[in-house]
């Protein structure tokens, strides 16, 4: 039997940040992270490989490079949680034991959901940045589309970073004006949601960005069957059943969770980890934590959560180490930024409830208008910081909040 004080399941941003935040309070913790995949990735600049100004090579690292010293690397997948043992079944039958875990394997991309979809994609016009293999196909298709439909799609929550449908959209709208070829392409969002975005404070500003590249949209629509060869998309709202041709469709595929933690004693209803939206530890289990995708807090899916989310895992599995109350507290912060053109983001920054939570004055960068200066956080900045602050431990404006004792 393996035995390892912290174990944390998943290599992504979550598991990863985590585990270094750890290392940087206590340098000789024993810690195990379980990740099979050899190569790691910024997720975030997914949208960016999808409108030529990013390449995979620019957001992808080996895993080697990026897993904090000092950890044990198990490169093998999870079996099964066996929480009320401690323990955990690896892909070849050992058994892992811990003290203390975190559950960070991110969430699945269900393309499979959408009846036709998977074997169309990357061909017949269908693509999504989702994947960044599919990324640089929609860039493909931009810049070659002159004229036609070109629809975009967004499922029902929860997924990664809900603005990304509309970056892709917006960044697609953006180089077909400069083109000066919009005025050809009849550009369509068809979204689940029944608004254009959940915080109220930033939906004037992607109004305006909709009424600009004249964006006809669907709301309460969700993409159900795609026939490629044909070229159609079938969309259902209520009982209405739709079909509309494309010559490009981006597809945000629906996102649940992932199986192995779906089927343990780990999760809710929905198959995400069961936790505290505060401390994000586990409510029937005291000595396991989520962080990221995974978890079933009500937060933006987004890598600036996990930034947030990292200090307040480390601090409150120490305490469990040492057998103390839990003081740190995760208010539920997002950033979103939103791209409304190649040079402009509109930097949504949000916590529970749709609290505004920015992170500079608005003398600086005021969240709810498109500005240059979040554009280049976007592109030069954040992903420096990702690498260099977050997957090291470094924490930069993400000092965790105080855990209020309840009246």
């Amino acid at each position: 039997m393996l035995k390892h004080d912290v174990v944390i399941v998943g290599g992504g941003a979550g598991g990863l940040a985590a585990a270094a935040s750890l290392l940087r309070r206590q340098p000789s913790l024993d810690i195990a992270v379980v990740e099979p995949r050899e190569t790691h990735d910024y997720q975030p600049g997914y949208t960016l490989i999808g409108a030529g100004v990013f390449t995979i090579g620019d957001v992808r690292r080996p895993m080697a490079k990026v897993m904090p010293k000092g950890v044990t690397w198990l490169k093998t997948s999870v079996q099964a949680f066996d929480p009320g043992k401690d323990e955990i079944i690896l892909a070849d039958g050992q058994i892992l034991s811990y003290r203390v875990l975190i559950v960070a394997t991110g969430n699945r991309l269900d393309f499979e959901a959408i009846d036709g979809l998977k074997e169309t994609l990357g061909r017949n016009g269908v693509t999504s940045n989702y994947r960044p293999d599919l990324a640089p196909y929609t860039w493909d298709l931009v810049r070659n589309l002159r004229s036609g439909a070109a629809l975009f799609t967004q499922p029902p929550m929860p997924i990664k970073c809900a603005g990304a449908p509309q970056k892709a959209m917006y960044l697609s709208a953006n180089h077909w004006e400069r083109e000066g070829v919009l005025g050809n392409v009849q550009v369509t969002f068809h979204s689940a949601a029944p608004t254009l975005f959940g915080v109220k404070e930033y939906v004037p500003a992607l109004e305006q960005t909709i009424d600009r590249y004249g964006i006809e949209t669907h709301f309460g629509n969700n993409l159900i069957a795609v026939d490629g060869e044909a070229r159609l998309a079938t969309f259902k709202s209520g009982d209405t059943v739709e079909t509309r041709s494309f010559d490009m469709l981006h597809v945000t595929p629906p996102q649940k969770a992932v199986e192995v933690v779906a089927n343990s004693f780990l999760s809710d209803k929905g198959g995400y980890v069961d936790v505290d939206q505060q401390t994000l530890q586990h409510r029937l289990f005291a000595n396991v934590f989520a962080i990221g995708d995974i978890g079933n807090m009500p937060n933006a899916k987004t890598a600036a959560a996990v930034r947030k989310q990292a200090p307040v895992v480390a601090g409150n599995v120490l305490a469990v180490l040492a057998k103390r109350p839990l003081k740190a507290a995760y208010d539920g912060y997002g950033s979103c930024p939103l791209t409304v053109e190649n040079g402009k983001i509109l930097l949504a920054e949000f916590g529970y409830g749709g609290a505004l939570l920015p992170s500079f004055p608005k003398f600086v960068i005021d969240g709810t208008k498109p500005s240059r200066l979040a554009w280049h956080l976007k592109k030069d900045l954040l992903p420096a910081i990702y690498w260099d602050a977050t997957l090291k431990g470094r924490e930069w404006l993400a000092a965790p909040a105080e855990l209020k004792k309840a009246a």
